[in-house]
């Protein structure tokens, strides 16, 4: 049956079915790989992200109220303020105007939903 074709057809034929054998699975290949690649410079931005994140957090929990209030670029004059509100504990939350009575956010388990 090939026969039949003459070599002019047959030889462009197979060159452009070598072609698409070979380029497709390349294709698939690079992909793949590019992915990958992209994944790993992801992964380590996290890292190195996280690991600022935790040098920052060191020095500010070693720091005292006033080294903080300084660092923030504060006037002289505010700097007292800064220290007695970095000192100070919160007794209540800030948004304290949306939650229920006994300030629980959460429902108790023998409560009805409304």
């Amino acid at each position: 049956m090939l026969s039949l074709i003459p070599d002019v057809i047959k030889l462009p034929a197979a060159i452009a079915l070598g072609a698409m054998l070979a380029f497709y699975p390349a294709r698939w290949l690079g992909q793949s790989e590019g992915k990958q690649m992209a994944a790993t410079a992801a992964l380590s931005k996290s890292v190195q992200v996280l690991r600022e994140r935790n040098t920052i957090d060191d020095e500010v929990s070693t720091s005292d109220a006033a080294a903080l209030c300084a660092d923030l670029g504060l006037p002289v004059d505010q700097q007292a303020e800064c220290v007695r509100r970095v000192l100070s504990p919160d007794t209540q939350p800030a948004d304290i105007g949306h939650d229920p009575e006994d300030g629980s956010s959460v429902r108790k388990p023998d409560c009805q939903p409304q």
